[in-house]
């Protein structure tokens, strides 16, 4: 059989490191020539397909990839837009065949999150339909690590990494100007339903009453009094707090406490959460108060990524293309751990029907302190995830960051009106 393009696509948030998995992706079908003939990226994920808005990455040298891979952001673009219902919009998986054909695609892998794999299953479904011969593997990335079926997510341990170091330098600069008036800090962290990032702040602590000394994560419903009575005891015997809260923090009743806009298609932006708390305490406690939102620096920072979460991401991009050439469909590869000292992982591939769509929690049994705080089980099963680092080239003072040059495609359809 003549060697297929393999078409590769972002989606999601990005992260610090999935252009690590990109390049892996890109390195691993060069291996294959004899069954991959070029490897395109599509502009902006799945809108690129539907688009026809093809990049060629033929032009990449070695030194190339390499400076790509450590890179933050995402190189081809990304979305987050959700496939109808393939009996709701047919005309839409007409026109992603349709390119398809047109770019003689034989291998898609989709690099995102749950709604991502969603994508995959719905693809591989309607490829099945029309019997046309086509290997859909997601590829996952998400910083909230929520996907389920897999260890970790790629892009979390470097996340992690970022909020657990703000929190201890910024712990230092608090506790340095505490006073008699008592002073406290929220950092609000990314977790739509997930307390992963809020959780990773725990490991800036060195000694037990080191910040964060209070967490607010959305598996947690949230008490006011029991809240204030904990910032005010820890205010009372070191002078100041710290709090992470995660955004997504609800009530009893289960609505978030604080939410933002939302779009056409019912996506609630959040967010506010910090200086919603940080207002409680100084209206009931009166202490003086300050609180940060990482937002996209938590996802961002390429300068202080985690060498585990970075060598991971790589080696499921890899796995990904291995996995589309045999054959397989409609899987993602799975880190699968084997032990944590020393930390030991593995690749394995796991079907996407349960992962579509699906959300990790934070397990109970990681929580602690009456929901503000973490076991050592939660402690010991984090600390592996942010080990090693990998610093980029800096030039001027400041990380070398060159985004890559890429050609793109000639299109052969008409424009998608859709």
């Amino acid at each position: 059989m003549a060697p297929r393009t393999l078409l590769y696509a972002q989606s999601g948030g990005v992260t610090a490191v999935i252009n690590a998995t990109a390049a892996g992706v890109i390195t691993e079908a060069r291996t294959h020539p004899a069954q991959i003939g070029r490897v395109l990226g599509a502009r902006q994920g799945i809108l690129g397909v539907l688009g026809e808005d093809l990049l060629d990455t033929a032009g990449l040298s070695v030194p190339d990839l390499a400076a790509l891979a450590g890179q933050p952001g995402g190189a081809f673009g990304s979305c987050r837009f959700d496939l109808d219902a393939p009996d709701d919009n047919p005309a839409q998986f007409e026109r992603l065949f349709e390119v398809f054909a047109a770019h003689d695609v034989g291998y898609f892998l989709y690099n995102g999150g749950n709604g991502s794999m969603d994508t995959v299953l719905k693809l591989s479904a309607a490829a099945r339909a029309r019997n046309y011969p086509l290997s859909c593997v997601g590829v996952p990335k998400t910083v909230d690590n929520d996907l389920v079926g897999t260890d970790v997510s790629p892009g979390y341990g470097s996340a992690a990494k970022y909020l657990a170091t703000s929190m201890r330098e910024a712990g230092m600069d608090l506790r340095a100007m505490s006073g008699r008036r008592g002073r406290i800090f929220v950092m609000e962290v990314m977790g739509r339903n997930c307390g992963w990032l809020a959780a990773a702040t725990v490991l800036a602590r060195q000694a037990p009453d080191d910040p964060p000394h209070v967490l607010l994560l959305p598996e947690v419903p949230f008490d006011a009094d029991a809240f204030l009575a904990r910032v005010q005891a820890c205010v009372e015997r070191l002078g100041y707090c710290a709090i992470t809260a995660a955004e997504g923090v609800r009530n009893q009743d289960g609505v978030l406490l604080v939410e933002q806009d939302e779009d056409v298609r019912g996506y609630v932006q959040l967010g506010g959460i910090g200086q919603w708390l940080a207002r409680l305490v100084h209206d009931r406690l009166g202490y003086k108060h300050h609180w940060a939102v990482p937002d996209y620096l938590q996802r961002a920072a390429g300068h202080l990524v985690s060498a585990t979460d970075r060598a991971q991401a790589e080696a499921v991009g890899q796995a990904a293309v291995r996995y589309a050439l045999n054959g397989r469909d409609a899987v993602m590869p799975a880190i699968v751990r084997e032990g944590d000292a020393p930390y030991r992982w593995r690749i394995e591939p796991a079907p996407l029907g349960p992962i579509a769509n699906a959300e990790r929690r934070l397990p109970t049994d990681f929580i602690a302190g009456a929901g503000f705080d973490l076991t050592g089980e939660a402690l010991r099963w984090l600390r592996p995830l942010i080990a090693g680092e990998i610093y980029p080239a800096f030039f001027e003072g400041l990380p070398d960051y060159r985004p890559p040059t890429f050609v793109a495609v000639g299109k052969k359809l008409a424009p998608y009106t859709g």
